[in-house]
């Protein structure tokens, strides 16, 4: 469990990098763009589909996730405009003193401690902005509250779309991404590049799996905090191979399941906090980047003992 705590350790330093920051923003601009511009090619045909979705489930249940969902998108629209608001204040001064790599830290910082302090606010009212959201719900027509929840579904479905894209292309670009870590931990130590094992394989079966099992375990995401559990739980199986295997194809000349197998715990561990990085917007995207920085640190150092 050391060599853990050591990769996590080495992998949140290394998310400080510009080389780190650079990668992100790049994978960030390009999910986001492309599945807005999916969205707006197909609008009306997701939100046929996610309108059907609603219709297979009971209103009661409709109406009250639909609280829930309100309020975690208004938390997401206070947290991104909070956000804003400070930069419209302070973004010209902030970028004048700030070096470009502490600068987008900073923003960073300020985007994390704006999502947490409305967190903050949340679970001590919680309850009682949730009981509001459920009486405007209630005094609205079934059709309104269905199309409300049908369009939030869809948000939700995009936000999955870039996820996965992150994933995907976070992966693809792992050799480059490592290449700090190589050289600040492992300069004097070859680092594999020429292995043909290649991890999308896993990804595009693990992605599979995952739109599979979303749409069997849809119901349970209208469930309050059990839908937070599934979709965890969701984003970790999805996440979790695709970073074994990269950490593993970077640090041993031949592949096999074994090391994989061995360390499970190590493996689902760094995962694990990987994944909890796509519960704030924009900082999504720097979960893959620290799940393959700090998978790889793992193994690397595993295979030089």
């Amino acid at each position: 469990m050391g060599n853990v705590v050591e990769s996590i350790a080495v992998a949140f330093k290394e998310l400080l990098s510009w080389n780190s920051i650079k990668y992100a923003l790049i994978v960030g601009i390009a999910s986001f763009t492309l599945w807005i511009v999916i969205g707006a090619l197909f609008w009306d045909s997701l939100v046929s589909v996610s309108s059907y979705i609603i219709d297979l489930v009971p209103f009661s249940m409709v109406r009250a996730n639909g609280s829930w969902m309100l309020s975690a998108f208004l938390w997401l629209q206070l947290t991104l405009i909070t956000y804003a608001i400070f930069y419209a204040f302070f973004g010209s001064f902030l970028m004048r003193k700030l070096h470009i790599n502490r600068y987008a830290l900073f923003s960073l910082t300020i985007i994390a401690l704006s999502g947490i302090t409305w967190g903050i606010v949340w679970y001590f009212k919680g309850g009682v902005i949730h009981d509001e959201l459920n009486r405007l719900l209630t005094l609205l027509p079934f059709e309104t509250v269905e199309k409300a929840n049908a369009f939030l579904i869809l948000f939700f479905m995009l936000y999955n779309g870039m996820v996965v894209f992150a994933l995907f292309t976070t992966s693809f670009f792992s050799k480059g991404i490592v290449q700090s870590i190589e050289f600040r931990c492992f300069k004097d130590v070859e680092v594999v590049r020429d292995n043909l094992f290649n991890s999308i394989g896993h990804t595009v079966k693990d992605t599979v799996i995952f739109a599979l099992l979303s749409i069997v375990l849809f119901p349970l995401l209208f469930i309050p905090l059990v839908n937070i559990a599934v979709q965890f739980i969701l984003w970790l199986f999805l996440t979790k191979d695709t970073l074994a295997y990269d950490g593993a194809a970077l640090s041993y000349k031949d592949v096999s399941q074994a090391p994989i197998k061995e360390h499970k715990a190590a493996i689902w561990s760094i995962a694990s906090v990987a994944v909890a990085f796509n519960f704030i917007p924009i900082v999504n995207f720097f979960g893959p980047l620290f799940g393959e920085l700090a998978m790889f640190h793992y193994f690397k150092k595993l295979s030089q003992k």
